[in-house]
């Protein structure tokens, strides 16, 4: 009886895995390279794939992806990215609302926090700092607005160390409801972020210099737009500084 379980469970992992892998892309945002955005060449649409959330918790509406917060985990682009500078506007519709999104992924999540390696750039609401004290003590405002920090065994130099961890050096976030805008400037294992209009954040010398984008979903609601991206031209990568290619 036992074993009879244990093939049942294996049999539901690979149907589970499958029905997600078999899952319509979502098409959100576009790209273009460098040189097509000169010669004013039309821009693509970027496909999604959800990994392991529910096949609801991602849609759009109209020029609105919508992200429904749980269950925790991520979608990820079609394919991977090198050098590049993105452009994204994100707003939380939930007070002490969490999000992000991870460059130079894996798109492979861990066990137990659901979430993919890769370098991320922080997305907190606020109110996130209130809701989370420890010992009595509210967490600085900068963890809010673009802290940038490897997962997944990624390691970074900080430009404005919390740790391991780079913090912004100043606070630009608006609260929940409200539209930010992040500029993401990723070249050669360096990243530069811009918060609604200035840079504040960074890290150098990432050990990934090649992966996959992931939005990720955990625990509230949040709503992206006018998401671009250019491709730049790529650099001298090494095969241990690119992430494993994944089957559509």
């Amino acid at each position: 009886m036992k074993t009879y379980k244990s093939f049942v469970l294996i049999i539901f992992v690979l149907l589970s895995t499958y029905a997600y892998d078999q899952q319509e892309a979502i098409a959100f945002g576009t790209e273009t390279s460098l040189t097509q955005l000169i010669s004013n060449s039309e821009e693509r649409s970027i496909n999604w794939f959800n990994v392991n959330t529910d096949p609801d918790t991602w849609y759009t509406e109209k020029d609105l992806l919508i992200c429904k917060g749980m269950p925790i985990g991520v979608m990820r682009s079609q394919k991977q990215y090198e050098n590049f500078i993105l452009k994204v506007e994100w707003r939380h519709m939930e007070a002490g609302g969490n999000s992000g999104v991870f460059v130079w992924s894996d798109a492979k999540p861990d066990e137990q926090s659901r979430l993919p390696g890769g370098v991320e750039v922080q997305m907190l609401e606020l109110d996130w700092v209130k809701l989370n004290t420890r010992d009595g003590k509210v967490p600085p405002i900068a963890y809010v607005h673009g802290e940038l920090f490897g997962v997944g065994g990624v390691e970074t130099i900080p430009d404005n160390p919390r740790g391991i961890r780079s913090k912004s050096i100043e606070n630009r976030a608006l609260g929940k409801g409200q539209w930010n805008s992040y500029t993401v400037v990723c070249v050669d294992g360096t990243i530069k972020l811009s918060v609604n209009g200035k840079f504040v954040n960074g890290i150098s010398q990432s050990t990934i210099k090649k992966g996959y984008i992931c939005l990720e979903s955990e625990g509230a609601e949040i709503h992206f737009r006018n998401f671009k991206l250019i491709e730049l031209p790529d650099g001298i990568t090494t095969k241990e500084q690119v992430v494993d290619a994944l089957r559509d």
